[in-house]
């Protein structure tokens, strides 16, 4: 990647700390935080799932780069919680996939695009796909379908487009060949491989550790130049900025694959649960849930801030492209 386009440079910009480091706050989760809602009070209710949001919004934000929020539960009831300075990614895709023998289908929330999100000044788009090269055929050609249409919109309405990918268990498999380790691998890189062609369209990766995070091998270990291997394949498949998605891991256990991920080349975190998951069991007491985020969370997140800017690589601005005295006319219209 060479340049960037004036708006996708901008919202980049954004997204990263001044030193060029993305410490991205995730507090987009739906079903994670609705089940235990659910539980407290048999049913889902909106007003508690909106309640923990914002509680983790200000606790949490003011030490992140950027947030990462739903439109439905998270931003519209904590907008004031997100600076005027600070990078907002904004989530498209639905929680509530279809999932199949074949695999898993994603879809956008409905009524919601990439035209509503850039529209309400947010300065990224993310999607969730679940994603395996191994899946059926048809389930492939949506998967795939659906990305390219999301950074086609990017590309039209100049926002940055985040994509996470996740490999997932196939729903009937008598045997999931996902389940050996490095197999599973192999099924991330290759994953990853697909997306970064240039017809995706995808500016920034939120990528999962090669092997299961709470598998990952001490770092001074003798099997820690394996794993090394792989997250340095997974840095060459990329092509263009990472980060690290904690996928539901441990505090420890996520510090454990951001010491692999960093020196291998990824620029930060886009993470939630590793972060405040332990400060939410307190649920459903709101003020013991905020005492343990002052208490836990937040030093935590700043902790994997420092060790971001001390084994990571900094995200670069790159040139804009079209600039120049004729950008007026250069630049392209989103009609």
């Amino acid at each position: 990647m060479t340049g960037l386009s004036a708006g996708k440079l901008r919202s980049m910009r954004r997204l990263a700390d001044p030193t060029g480091f993305f410490t991205m706050l995730a507090v987009d989760q739906r079903a994670p935080i609705m089940g235990p809602i659910e539980a407290a009070h048999g049913r889902v209710v909106d007003t508690e799932v909106t309640a923990v949001k914002r509680a983790l919004l200000a606790a949490l934000a003011p030490a992140a780069s950027a947030v990462l929020c739903d439109p439905i539960w998270a931003y519209p009831f904590s907008q004031d919680l997100v600076a005027p300075g600070q990078g907002l990614v904004v989530t498209l895709e639905d929680h509530r996939y279809e999932d199949g023998p074949g695999g898993r289908r994603t879809r956008a929330i409905p009524a919601w695009s990439v035209e509503k999100i850039k529209r309400m000044g947010g300065d990224g788009v993310k999607v969730l796909a679940y994603y395996r090269p191994d899946a059926a055929r048809e389930v492939l050609a949506h998967q795939q379908g659906f990305i390219r249409a999301v950074g086609t919109a990017c590309r039209r309405f100049d926002i940055p487009f985040v994509l996470e990918l996740l490999v997932h268990p196939l729903t009937g498999a008598a045997a999931d060949p996902a389940a050996d380790p490095m197999a599973r691998a192999e099924l991330v890189l290759a994953s990853v491989r697909t997306f970064a062609e240039p017809e995706f369209g995808v500016d920034l990766f939120k990528l999962e550790s090669p092997i299961p995070s709470a598998q990952l091998p001490d770092p001074d270990g003798g099997d820690a130049d394996r794993v090394r291997a792989l997250f340095d394949e997974l840095d060459q498949a990329s092509g263009r900025p990472w980060v690290m998605l904690s996928a539901g891991a441990t505090a420890a256990d996520f510090q454990r694959a951001l010491t692999y991920a960093l020196p291998a080349g990824a620029s930060g975190f886009l993470a939630g649960r590793a972060i405040w998951w332990q400060a939410f069991q307190h649920y459903p007491d709101l003020p013991a849930m905020a005492a343990a985020l002052q208490a836990d969370s937040l030093p935590y997140l700043r902790e994997l801030g420092a060790l971001t800017a001390r084994l990571g690589r900094p995200w670069r601005s790159p040139p804009m492209d079209d600039a120049g005295l004729d950008f007026p006319r250069r630049y392209g219209d989103m009609e």
